[in-house]
């Protein structure tokens, strides 16, 4: 604990400091001891031999990164020094070493000809940072005899004896740091706050910030050069510059003047500080234990006061005792035994602060009376002479440190929950992993899962709601301390139902109730918190759902003719590749961040590869066919729904045909659910039923957005099948919202790319109501063709696997990891820059935005680049301007830009050659800047009278 601190109760080395560490895995309050053993770990250690470090925590200590100690060959005893004046050195112990830095003579307090002995050639002199009774036995100049009857008394001389027998013959050495430094922690309230309110140099690994794990209502309050740390402060709390404010929960109005120093305040001391005049005090609660009873003190001293200079030459409250003896009324007698000597009257030994009273509770006005005018002082005089008091050095052994650290900790997660409840309110990019974990840690959890459900419950916004619910996910998973399974996993369990379909309902206060009570029967042990955890994710997803599903507004449908009864509509699409931005358009980030993600409609092998078409038929049932390959291909899988029923697993998307149940139910052909039967619904408004076929040459997990585009196709034939149409971008807002009703959780990027022909930046807010904004980028002439000449797409022959992929980018997003906050970020900076560069007409750019962008999704999505195709990267690397494994990477297809055109064949040699690859293959692609298209055709396919292919015209 190190010695007693006037300013901190729990002495220097557990002094809390100004500082937050947002890269920390918990959020904890940073002590003088922290910092020094940061210090020690990170520089002052590295490179060292095994051994025992001994370090003072009397002292802030600023080190530079590389301090330059050298280890090398190193054996003995090495004592640390910092670079000082000579003026300083004059109060304190300096070194003095010969030409090989082994230590000569250590000078304490010297004249100054010692002094000047030991300067350097800056006229600096090595600071001596600990006691030298034991590493002065160690100096090369030193004799035994001086060294033992140096020691004064016969103790310890004898001790010294020992010490010089036991170490003399280690070699002492220093090391002096240049750019380091020392600030002795003193007694002096100046110096204390002058420490608090300084920002240290810039060597520090420290940065001191004026609110440190503190909750503040009015942050524009604190001037600059205060300090707040591990404070509530409530309404209108102003505070001066060089005041510092620790371990206070305080409710305004109060108004606090430059140079004081506040402690250890609860909340019911405010009416008391309220219209009291502060400035230059020292204000401090302390808990004390009296044998077995707790008892709550309140010193006040002035910030200019020395606590040990005798009464006749010093000041109480920064005035001269007799001026504070006689605006009082208090005598000299009233604070010190008659017997006291003169010498020993001072404020350390001064009975000046109450402690208990025989009739009344003591407070915060039983000392703030000392700073009153006479007129007021002579009203409280009595009472303070009647309560039993105490002198600062009588309490000090009574002081109740562990009463205090638990005190400081209950109000640093009552600060945390504020902060929980800001954050979340506020929409604010901060991480509350930290403190989550810390909450776990300490057995604060329950706190913070309440305020959760408040926030969560009351907020009446589904964005807000939805990542309280996975920050209550994330404290469950704390508290299963990485046992009980993975946290990615099914969420049906039937206990949690009706929670569920509460949400679903739109009933977020009535869910959250319910989630918090079934939530009671799942924490006894880290398999039900694992499960209970998944099913809080299940619920934030509901809630993510309706947020995106509030782009619906901007589905607009329009009446147009109804088609022949077995008349074809056809659409065929186009692939899209994102060239960066990718995960920017996935929710919740696109609306909590902001999106903006480039995509290029493109060709494969000069075809559209995506399609899909739809005809009524007399029949009153719904036939929905996937084809092979192409429009042409056999089917490979029917199905027929007959009735309701067998569309109710249209939310589940491995389901068959879910899509296009799906597609049925979002375009409103199909009212689901309702009290209707199907085929009585279709008779009605239609005279019969539908049939659907779709189709995609591409691979299942292509990276190319084939999911997203057939959903678009398959709308915009069902849509004019059913004698409706639908804008561009009002099927790009009804693919959000059919992928949110799928519970795949899609963004918008794909249908974007496929359904918007070119090139083009598709951009959105960070707000509610989701909506997706398109901006054609134009490009300069031939420039289209020069990419179709250098962009080459490659097979990886791996299968993209993207099970948990979106549910892990999604925790980590809600997690406010700073890498993911500082990744969505870059994203959409990439994807401007790229934007520019391909306004630009600038080949080598975009390939930097291309490299650019798969380093970031990787940050996004760690795992994404299977070893294969790392292989196959590196071997094209010096052949291409920028390369990216198309979506979220994983497998599926690699985009190259060549640095020549043409370069299939080349390409294909190469990759060849590369070992460990599989079946690759490598296929042509060009930007279509036509886009898809929508046909109505004849009826008949049997006899060869197809629809028109999908090649490109």
């Amino acid at each position: 604990m190190g010695r007693d601190f006037s300013f901190d109760d729990c002495g220097r080395a557990f002094t809390c400091l100004p500082v937050e560490e947002p890269g920390t895995p918990a959020e904890a309050l940073v002590c003088n001891l922290d910092s020094l053993l940061g210090t020690m770990t990170h520089r002052l250690c590295v490179g060292s031999p095994p051994g025992v470090w001994v370090c003072s925590t009397d002292m802030l200590l600023t080190v530079p990164s590389t301090p330059g100690i050298g280890w090398d060959g190193f054996q003995g005893v090495r004592v640390i020094a910092v670079p000082g004046s000579q003026m300083y050195a004059r109060s304190h112990g300096v070194y003095l070493t010969d030409e090989q830095g082994l230590v000569r003579d250590i000078v304490y307090k010297g004249k100054e000809a010692q002094i000047q002995q030991c300067a350097g050639p800056d006229g600096t002199v090595p600071l001596l940072s600990l006691f030298f009774d034991i590493v002065l036995c160690m100096a090369r100049g030193m004799t035994e005899e001086d060294f033992v009857k140096g020691g004064g008394d016969a103790s310890v001389r004898s001790a010294r004896s020992v010490l010089w027998t036991a170490l003399h013959a280690f070699p002492l050495s220093m090391a002096c740091i240049p750019d380091a430094s020392y600030d002795y922690m003193t007694t002096s309230a100046s110096d204390h706050i002058r420490s608090l309110t300084l920002l240290p140099g810039s060597a520090s690994h420290l940065r001191f910030c004026k609110t440190a794990h503190s909750h503040v209502d009015r942050p524009c309050l604190l001037e600059d050069g205060s300090s707040v740390t591990n404070c509530l402060l409530e309404g209108a709390v102003r505070l001066a510059a060089g005041s510092v404010i620790q371990h206070c929960h305080l409710q305004g109005p109060l108004e606090i003047g430059p140079g004081c120093l506040l402690s250890g305040l609860a909340v019911g001391s405010s009416p008391a500080l309220q219209g009291c005049p502060l400035r230059d005090i020292v204000l401090q609660g302390h808990r004390v234990r009296l044998h077995d009873l707790p008892c709550r003190v309140f010193t006040l001293t002035g910030r200019l006061d020395d606590w040990q200079s005798p009464a006749k030459e010093a000041t109480y409250l920064n005035v001269p005792w007799a001026e504070f003896f006689h605006r009082t009324g208090i005598r000299e007698g009233d604070l010190w035994d008659a017997e006291t000597p003169q010498r020993s009257r001072c404020l350390l030994s001064a009975r000046l602060f109450p402690v208990l009273h025989a009739c009344e509770a003591l407070g915060l006005d039983d000392v703030l009376w000392l700073l009153a005018p006479a007129a007021v002082a002579g009203k409280r005089l009595a009472r303070w002479r009647t309560a039993w008091r105490m002198s600062w050095q009588e309490l000090l052994p009574c002081l109740d440190k562990a009463a205090e650290l638990d005190a400081r900790q209950a109000l640093f997660f009552l600060q945390g929950q504020r902060k929980v409840r800001a954050v979340l309110l506020g929409r604010r990019d901060s991480s509350l992993l930290p403190l989550a974990r810390s909450a776990v840690h300490e057995g604060y959890h329950e706190a913070v899962l309440g305020t959760l459900d408040e926030v969560a419950s009351t907020a009446g916004d589904a964005g807000i709601a939805a990542r309280a619910l996975a920050c209550i996910a994330e404290v469950l998973g704390c508290m299963a301390r990485g046992e009980g399974g993975l946290r990615s996993g099914p969420a049906a369990n039937r206990e949690w139902a009706l929670a569920f379909g509460r949400l679903e309902s739109g009933d977020i206060a009535g869910g959250v109730r319910e989630l918090a009570a079934e939530r009671q029967k799942w924490m006894s042990r880290p398999a039900l918190l694992v499960r209970a955890a998944r099913h809080y994710e299940g619920a934030e997803q509901i809630l993510v759902r309706q947020a995106v599903m509030s782009s619906c507004q901007f589905v607009t449908v329009e009446q147009a003719d109804l088609p022949p009864l077995g008349h074809w509509v056809q659409v065929v699409c186009p692939a899209r590749l994102d060239l960066s931005g990718g995960w920017s358009d996935t929710p919740p980030i696109t609306y909590e961040h902001g999106g903006a993600v480039v995509d290029v409609a493109v060709l494969v092998d000069g075809c559209r590869p995506i399609g899909a078409r739809v005809r009524r038929i007399s029949e009153p049932e719904l036939r929905l066919v996937s084809l092979g390959g192409t429009s042409r291909s056999e089917a490979v899988a029917e199905l027929v729904c007959r009735e309701l029923e067998h569309l109710q697993d249209y939310c589940q998307p491995h389901a068959p045909g879910a899509l296009l149940k799906a597609a049925f139910i979002c375009t409103q052909v199909v009212q689901f659910p309702s009290q209707k039967p199907l085929q009585a619904q279709l008779m009605e408004s239609f005279g019969g039923g539908f049939e659907v076929h779709t189709w995609s040459k591409l691979p299942h997990g292509s990276g190319l957005g084939t999911s997203s585009i057939l959903a678009g196709a398959v709308m915009a034939s069902l849509y004019r099948a059913a004698g409706k149409a639908a804008s561009t971008e009002s099927l790009i807002h009804a693919v959000l919202h059919l992928e949110q009703r799928l519970t795949t959780g899609g963004g918008w990027q794909d249908q974007v790319g496929g359904l918007v022909p070119g090139i083009k930046i598709g951009r959105s807010k960070a707000q509610l109501p989701l909506r997706v904004e398109v901006e054609k980028i134009p490009v300069p002439d031939s420039f289209t063709q020069t990419l179709n000449n250098h962009l080459l797409l490659v097979y990886t022959g791996k299968t993209r696997l993207a099970r948990n992929l979106l549910q892990d980018v999604v925790r980590n997003w809600y997690a406010r990891l700073p890498s993911a906050v500082q990744n969505a970020d870059a994203l959409v900076s990439n994807a401007e820059e790229c934007a520019q560069a391909l306004r630009q007409g600038n080949l080598l750019l975009v390939g930097k935005c291309l490299d650019r962008y798969w380093q970031q999704k990787k940050c996004m999505a760690p795992g994404c680049e299977p070893l294969a195709v790392g292989r196959m990267m590196d071997a094209l690397r010096p052949y291409v301007y920028g390369q990216c494994l198309a979506g979220a990477g994983g497998g599926g297809f690699l985009y190259v830009l060549t640095k020549v055109p043409q370069q299939k064949e080349a390409l294909h040699q190469i990759l060849a050659k590369t070992e460990g690859l599989g079946n690759f293959s490598i296929h042509s692609i060009a930007v279509d800047t036509s886009g898809f298209s929508v046909e109505v055709v004849g009826c008949d396919l049997k006899d060869g009278a197809h629809p028109r292919e999908d090649m490109a015209v």
